[in-house]
Order: structure tokens, then sequence, then C-alpha cells
């Protein structure tokens, strides 16, 4: 009996392991990766300008927060908020009761 070669060992599994992995992919021809390629550039820049309106209503509504606490903590408002020492009025509370 002889014993294979190293290399002869080495073909095989080479070849095996070529017939697992199945055919080539295939290659796209360049024009259909071109467009591809400008497909996603596009949806790049799509992205991008939903990124700045999105950005840009945030920063809007920080500005209108801002504003409304600040109108809020204001000195005009202060009575209205402070309620140490009264009552808190109910507003579900009924108003004929009130009234008698």
């Amino acid at each position: 009996m002889t014993c294979p070669s190293t290399s002869s060992v080495g073909l095989i599994f080479l070849l095996i392991g070529y017939a697992v992995a199945g055919p080539e992919p295939v290659v796209q021809p360049l024009a259909v990766r071109s467009s591809a390629c400008q497909e996603h550039t596009r949806l790049h820049n799509r992205l991008d300008v939903v990124e700045k309106r999105v950005e840009d209503t945030v920063e809007t509504l920080e500005v209108e927060l801002a504003a409304l606490l600040q109108a809020i903590e204001a000195p005009e408002w202060r009575p209205l908020l402070d309620n140490t020492g009264k009552t808190t009025v109910d507003i579900l509370e009924d108003p004929a009761g009130q009234r008698s």
C-alpha cells in the first residue's frame, strides 16, 4: 500500500472546500453597480436633509419651551402658582354647591 502524499491530500481538501463553497458570485455590470451607488448616495442625502430638519425643529421647540417657562415664572403669574396657605380649588367640584 502506498501512502498519499501531503500535496495530494491538500489538493483534495481544496477541491472539497471549493465544491462546498458553491458557485462564484455573479458580478453585476458596471451600470447596475453605478446605479446602486447613486441610489445609496441619494438615500444618504435625503437622510441628511431629514436629520437637519429634525435638529432645526428640536432647536425651535427648545426656544419656545424656554420662552414658555420664562413666561410662567414671571411675577404676574406668581400669585396664581403660589398656593401656600390657601385652599386648592378643585376644578371637578360641583359649581352649584359653591354658589349656595
